[in-house]
């Protein structure tokens, strides 16, 4: 708490009024990215052509990830985890099951329709999820690099997207 403070640039008294212990700090923080990660709007048209839609998908996944302070929660979650496992756990399911659940719905729909061929929609956009990532959100995670340029997210999540529907297509999407 006192790191947290000096950070913050205020007392440690200062933070207890507002969190009683560490667990209700890292809560608010956990409530804050998920609330930021719910009010990006990863739109899942029914209507457009899926190549669009996973490059859309994409590219905003990355850039919320890889926004300038987003790396800060995700440091602090992974570097408390060990000793507070709830707070990961609250974390991983608050944040990024969410989201990999409503790629797998969009996924879904797409197999039902006859466009992709998945078996297990959950793997395939968690499988998804982190041919996003490549080279992009460890570098900037573990303070490499800055955040890529929008050029560079594009290019590699089109890359990520060619990848996932060479193993999944069956016909033109």
């Amino acid at each position: 708490m006192g790191d947290i403070a000096r950070a913050a640039r205020v007392s440690k008294g200062t933070l207890y009024v507002y969190f009683s212990n560490k667990r209700c700090l890292f809560d608010a923080i956990v409530d804050e990215e998920a609330l930021e990660r719910r009010q990006l709007a990863f739109y899942f048209d029914a209507e457009c052509d899926t190549r669009t839609t996973l490059q859309r998908f994409g590219e905003a996944y990355i850039g919320m990830l890889c926004r300038p302070d987003g790396g800060s929660a995700v440091r602090m979650v992974i570097a408390i985890a060990e000793r507070m496992p709830e707070v990961g756990h609250r974390y991983y399911e608050l944040v990024l099951r969410k989201t990999a659940n409503r790629l797998a719905e969009y996924l879904d729909s797409r197999v039902k329709r006859g466009q992709l061929a998945i078996d297990d929609c959950q793997l395939a956009a968690a499988q998804f999820m982190l041919l996003c990532q490549a080279t992009l959100f460890l570098p900037f995670i573990f303070g490499v690099t800055p955040g890529p340029s929008q050029d560079r997210i594009a290019r590699v999540v089109g890359d990520a997207v060619q990848s996932f529907l060479a193993a999944h297509r069956v016909s033109a999407i």
